[in-house]
């Protein structure tokens, strides 16, 4: 394919937004199906959750790897051996008789797959388009991520209920086939180094550093102290990777990420700001969906009915950010997205009873969506628009280690916060219904832990006292989650202030 074909065609574009959606679904469309597929391999829970986590681990943790590999194997050249290994990795899990086969397929070949495909799509995106073309592009990829995350539980509920979990597996086969099938669509990119520059150390410090990291975030809402231990030691890790390469650097050979990219302020604000980003919507989307499902008790498929208003206006949002763009710019876009957002946290968090319906968050779902949609459409651009050609592969490693780590946080972050928000509402509700042992740290605990036994709305419908107390706790439980949501979005408004803005040409 020649320079002006690529410019002109979108079939590069549809290829590699079809790798970053079905990576991101990998992530998310089983979390409806834990029931169904234990009974099916004749399992448990935690094995099945920890086969979900390592998928996210393992991803995350050869990302750094993986942008490196760009310059030695050529950008196009990983991205179509990650795909053909991603197919491996799904045929196996979709053809799963056993929990070992399933972590073997979809926890290590998907993730190692997942590793290699995710940094490639960017780069090839920042490669093969420019200007608006550009722009347009990575708010596709920029936000596929956040649309499989919000279908996922939908996609998930429509294959278990009417068909299998395996059949999800397949499908994603399916796009590989068509990836594969659509290969020469995709301009070649040649390598710019040889394997004798592989930083050997620095990779193995890196993987160790963010295996480490991820864990640590993993294990927050299980063992908390632990939890922060192994965080520490994989940032000292990280630490130790930066203090490695800078020096590698300096001492003329090739390292494994140049650290000095990282001095561009566009790149490290909106590495930032993307990490932040995706934790936001990971989290809440996350706190919503435990409450439809466990309150609500809502199947899977309505509960994926009921987020998919914040997917179609992230999905409209993103398609209209990059004309906009051209008009407002990149950063005054991105901060109004970052104010719609938190007037959509902040819509929700009011709107959360035991007897809200579908209608009354809709409007909260799809205003916050489409703020989302301004926001991260336009992150991962305005990250790398100043970075130059020779350095696009590393920022893409940069970005999609971001948003890797940043989904990774959300769910394990807002956990937290879902308990302290829960022991808050708690409190709220012994000073309305028993102000006589308002500040009783022992009776509190003792409530919360009755709080544990109640299922749904139809464990405590016989009792107007007991439906009075739940109802303020599940209130200020889910007003604090879409809070602190709004507070971080509120953050990476600030954050993109700092950003330098550049005039996208048409």
């Amino acid at each position: 394919m020649n320079e002006t074909n690529k410019e002109q065609s979108w079939i590069p574009l549809i290829i590699v937004a079809l790798a970053s959606f079905i990576i991101a679904l990998d992530a998310t469309f089983m979390n409806v199906s834990i029931a169904q597929v234990v009974a099916d391999l004749h399992t448990d829970v935690s094995t099945i959750q920890a086969t979900m986590s390592f998928y996210t681990l393992i991803t995350a943790a050869f990302m750094m790897l993986s942008a490196k590999l760009q310059d030695i194997v050529g950008k196009k050249k990983l991205f179509l051996i990650g795909t053909a290994l991603y197919g491996i990795g799904t045929f196996t899990a979709a053809i799963s008789s056993s929990s070992t086969m399933l972590f073997i397929g979809w926890a290590v070949i998907e993730g190692v797959a997942g590793a290699l495909m995710m940094p490639a799509t960017v780069s090839i995106i920042s490669g093969t388009y420019h200007g608006e073309k550009r722009t347009f592009a990575l708010a596709i990829i920029g936000v596929m991520g956040a649309i499989a995350a919000a279908i996922g539980p939908l996609f998930g509920g429509v294959m278990t209920t009417f068909l299998s979990w395996k059949y999800g597996f397949a499908s994603e086969l399916i796009i590989v086939i068509i990836i594969l099938l659509l290969q020469s669509k995709i301009p070649s990119f040649p390598p710019t180094e040889s394997k004798k520059d592989l930083d050997i150390t620095g990779t193995i410090i890196s993987l160790i550093g963010l295996v480490l990291l991820v864990y640590g975030i993993l294990l927050l809402t299980n063992d908390f102290n632990t939890s922060i231990g192994v965080i520490i030691v994989g940032i000292i890790a990280l630490v130790g990777f930066v203090w490695f390469e800078l020096r590698r650097k300096r001492s003329g050979k090739v390292p494994l990420l140049d650290i000095e990219l990282l001095k561009d302020k566009n790149l490290s604000v909106g590495t930032l700001i993307l990490l932040l980003a995706y934790l936001s919507m990971g989290g809440a989307l996350f706190a919503i969906s435990l409450f439809l499902q466990s309150v609500l008790q809502l199947n899977a498929f309505d509960t994926g009915l009921t987020t998919l208003p914040l997917t179609i206006g992230l999905l409209i949002f993103a398609l209209m950010a990059p004309s906009l763009s051209v008009k407002l710019g990149h950063r005054k876009l991105m901060a109004i997205g970052c104010i719609i957002a938190i007037v959509g946290c902040m819509l929700l968090s009011t709107q959360f009873r035991l007897h809200t319906s579908m209608l009354n968050l809709l409007p909260g779902m799809f205003i916050m969506g489409a703020g989302l949609g301004f926001a991260m459409a336009l992150s991962v651009d305005i990250a790398i628009i100043n970075v130059p050609p020779e350095g696009q592969n590393g920022a893409s490693g940069i970005t999609s280690t971001s948003q890797s780590l940043g989904e990774s946080m959300g769910t394990a972050i807002i956990g937290i916060i879902l308990i302290l928000g829960v022991f808050g509402g708690i409190s709220h509700a012994v000073d309305v219904y028993a102000p006589e042992y308002s500040g009783n740290e022992t009776f509190e605990l003792e409530a919360y832990e009755s709080f544990q036994t109640v299922s749904s709305i139809n464990d405590i419908q016989s009792d107007p006292t007991v439906v009075g107390i739940v109802d303020i706790i599940l209130q200020d439980t889910m007003a604090f989650v879409m809070q602190i949501t709004a507070i971080i979005m509120a953050i990476v408004l600030i954050l993109t202030l700092l950003l330098e803005d550049k005039k996208i040409k048409k």
